[in-house]
Order: structure tokens, then sequence, then C-alpha cells
């Protein structure tokens, strides 16, 4: 796929999208899905002053990209920086050779600590994505990824659970993975570890440094509005009267094709009822150690705090959160047991 006529489709979607956003700012900007740092430099700094051109930028704002280990280059990298990159995000997964081969990942433990170490070459802010509950993972291998995650001294540290993904090898053939129990053991050594190296769990899965927790996913975890541009791309618009959410066409062929003949880039759009409201907010905010001020919910969702009291007060009468009147958060109980927490606030129909 040619590298320019696909960032000249990403700005022109991206303008095409200015009416929905006009006179907003960006707090922040993330360069996610697949494989962007193989991107050259030179085209990141083109959809960056593309960026800036459409949308003011805030002072400071976080602008983030994923790489994978294997793509690591220490030249490329420094002009990343030089382009306006400021936080790098690394899919490590597991310092594991043996767990890194089972997940099929091209690089191994090697090139893992070799794309640390340039990165901490070249950006002050790291992100490392790691995984747990790994096919035939110990609670000692896990507590190891993580203790070895922490030595580095990154400021940012994510810790994900594995799923089965439909239409992946694990999925079709599912493989041994450790039971219920010992998966909740790697959860707790996982934070002990990291509270114990002086990250603070302020997410499910995410562990930072004083300061240094991610603005994209605090507005993600937030309810805030986001604009996804590119082939598979998600957004979350807000407006006086309604939320709308849209989906571009996934497959990059035809993402440009649609784009050389003037067609529309969304292939589906659908506004949110406020029982999706109400329960989006809580799925994505009960993640948060800190849970969230009342005031967030009705300015986020357009909704009084009242149309969810039955199930807060149930919720609380079993323990899983903490509602003060001004701000609402799970206890230790409701983020240890969230998909129950969650539960609770599932629409009836």
């Amino acid at each position: 796929m040619p590298e320019d006529e696909y960032a000249d489709a990403l700005l022109h979607d991206l303008e095409s999208t200015l009416p929905n956003v006009w006179g907003r700012r960006l707090s922040s900007v993330f360069f996610g899905g697949g494989t962007p740092s193989l991107f050259s430099a030179k085209t990141i700094d083109k959809i960056l002053t593309g960026v800036r051109t459409l949308l003011p930028l805030e002072h400071f704002s976080e602008v983030t990209l994923e790489a994978n280990p294997g793509t690591i280059e220490a030249g490329k990298f420094k002009e990343f920086r030089a382009a306006g990159i400021n936080r790098l995000s690394l899919g490590i997964q597991s310092f594991n050779p043996q767990h890194l081969n089972r997940l099929g990942r091209v690089h191994d433990d090697r090139q893992a600590y070799r794309a640390v170490e340039i990165a901490q070459e070249n950006f002050d802010d790291i992100n490392l994505d790691l995984m747990y509950a790994l096919p035939t993972q110990t609670v000692a291998e896990a507590q190891a990824d993580i203790a070895v995650a922490c030595s580095l001294g990154v400021t940012h540290i994510s810790a994900y659970h594995l799923t089965l993904e439909p239409n992946t090898l694990f999925y079709r053939f599912p493989p041994i993975l450790p039971d219920d129990e010992h998966a909740a053991q790697m959860q707790d050594l996982i934070e002990q570890t990291a509270a114990n190296h002086g990250y603070r769990n302020y997410e499910t899965s995410a562990f930072a440094w004083n300061g240094k927790a991610s603005r994209h996913n605090m507005n993600y975890w937030l309810f805030g509005d986001y604009v996804g541009i590119g082939a598979g791309a998600h957004s979350k618009i807000s407006f006086a009267d309604k939320i709308l959410r849209q989906v571009r066409y996934k497959h990059p062929k035809e993402y440009l094709n649609r784009n050389k003949t003037g067609m529309p880039l969304t292939q589906t759009q659908h506004e949110l009822t406020s029982a999706d409201r109400s329960f989006e907010f809580m799925m994505n905010a009960l993640r948060l150690t800190g849970g969230f001020d009342v005031s967030v919910f009705q300015e986020r969702t357009g909704l009084p705090i009242k149309v969810v009291s039955e199930q807060l007060n149930e919720a609380e009468q079993r323990g899983l959160l903490i509602h003060d009147g001004n701000r609402i958060k799970p206890t230790v109980l409701g983020r240890r047991f969230l998909n129950d927490l969650l539960q609770i606030f599932l629409p009836e129909n």
C-alpha cells in the first residue's frame, strides 16, 4: 500500500470530519492499530503537520506512537521524536522467549530489551504493553515479566489479561490457559510488584508514575470524545442533542478506493440511546481506581445521575462501589469482581 496515498487519505478523512468537531481542541494524538511504526518519520511528520493545520493542538499535548519491538531502528526513532512523537508504546507482551514464540510474535526477548534501550535514548515517556494468563504461563513467570518491566524504569506499564479474539488462531484452536484462580493470583502479584516499584494502578490494566497517566487513556475511560481516522477506525462524537459512534471501512484497499472516488469513508454510524450512554460510561469509568466525579457523568452522557440510582444502590449494598454524593468509585472488591459490578448497569433490553 503506497504510504503517501494512505497519509493523504487520512488527512482527507480528518478534513471531512471537521464539521462535526469544529471549534474543538485536541489534547492527544494516538498512532495505533496495526504497526504504525512501519511508517517513515517523513510520513508521520506529514500527518502531524496536517493535523495541526486542521485542528488546534493543545500545548504539551500527548502524541503517542505504538511500535512493535521487531521494527525498532535507532535512527528512525530519533526521527520520530523530531517529527513530534513524544510518547512511545512498545508491544512487548512478554520478556519470556517461549511465551513470545507461542504468541506468534515476530520479536524475541533480546529484541524486546533492545527496543526498550533504544526507546529510552529517544523518549522520556514510554509505555510497555504486557500480557498475562498466557498459554502454559505460571504465576512465577507472570511475576517475572512485570518485575522486569518495572526494573527498566519506564513511565507507564499496561498489563492485560489475554483474551481469545475471534478470527485468530487461538480462537479457532484454544490453547490450555491458566485457570481463573491462577489468573487472579497473577493479577494480584502484578499489582503488588508494580506498587512496590512506585507505579500507581490508576486503571484496571494501567500502571503509571505520578503525573504520567496517559491522557489518551483517561479521555477514553471517562467517556470523552475522539475522532478515529483510517481503515477500521472508531469515533465517538457528542453533539448538543445526541452522541454518535462511527466505524470506518475496515479493509485498507476499500478505504483507499472510497477515498479516491469521493465516497463516504464511514461504514456504520449509530446514535446512542440513553441506556447505552449510561452503561457505556459506567463500563469505562468504573475501570478507574479513583472512580469519577458525578458531574463528569452528567457532562459526558447528558443525563442526570438519578437515571442509575437503583443500580448504584444495589452495587453499594453489595460492597462493590462507594458513592458519597459527589464521587463514585469501585471498592477493592468491585475492582476484583469488575464484571459483576458492570453487569449491574447492563440495560435490561
